[in-house]
């Protein structure tokens, strides 16, 4: 019996951790590089571009 309350309460704090390790994670900000690279992406979705012209590769 003391085995199995021990291990409950072991799960309590873990789950309570991931709990907070998760909210933190929700709560961080997007980095700049990525927003930016959000806006690329759909202004050449907007144009209809592929993007292939900047990365140094030939154009079918």
């Amino acid at each position: 019996m003391v085995h199995s309350r021990r291990n409950s309460k072991e799960s309590e704090v873990i789950d309570e951790n991931l709990k907070r390790v998760y909210q933190d994670m929700l709560e961080e900000q997007v980095p700049d590089r990525f927003l930016d690279l959000i806006a690329q992406l759909r202004a050449q979705d907007e144009t209809g571009g592929t993007g292939g012209d900047d990365t140094g590769e030939a154009s079918a």
